[in-house]
């Protein structure tokens, strides 16, 4: 199989076409489909898929860089903000659904278009947050 296409913010000409022996398997960053319907987003080596609701419930996985499903305690203190227009933000602290794979939390639902939601969490790498709009992100 051979590698093609650029991911993870690798120039064109820094990537090479590898053969890989035996099954064919997923190369580090090379796999940014989302599984749970939400967005896929990176912070280092560590992949992490936010499903966003306009109903107000939200979803966070966490997958290594091959994208293999990592348990939930892979992160702590995850925390969805939802923030719109002039109403004061929803702060949400997520806990740990009952099979332990992703962080879930709920809220009033985003009827905003411009909406946004800031997701932090902390890892070993220390706390790390991004700001999402729900526009074409959100269900």
């Amino acid at each position: 199989m051979l590698s093609s296409g650029v991911s993870c913010g690798q120039e064109p000409e820094a990537r090479a076409a590898v053969a890989l022996p035996g099954p064919p398997a997923t190369a580090p960053h090379g796999d940014h489909a989302p599984r749970y319907g939400g967005v896929v987003f990176m912070h280092g080596d560590l992949h992490f898929e936010v499903v966003l609701r306009t109903t107000g419930r939200y979803r966070v996985y966490f997958s290594d860089a091959s994208r293999a499903e990592l348990p939930a305690s892979a992160a702590t203190e995850v925390v969805v903000t939802v923030t719109e227009g002039n109403k004061p933000p929803q702060v949400l602290t997520a806990r740990i659904d009952e099979a332990g794979e992703s962080w879930i939390t709920e809220g009033t639902p985003a009827v905003d278009p411009l909406a946004r939601a800031r997701v932090a969490f902390v890892t070993e790498g220390g706390p790390y947050f991004i700001d999402i709009p729900f526009a074409g992100v959100a269900q």
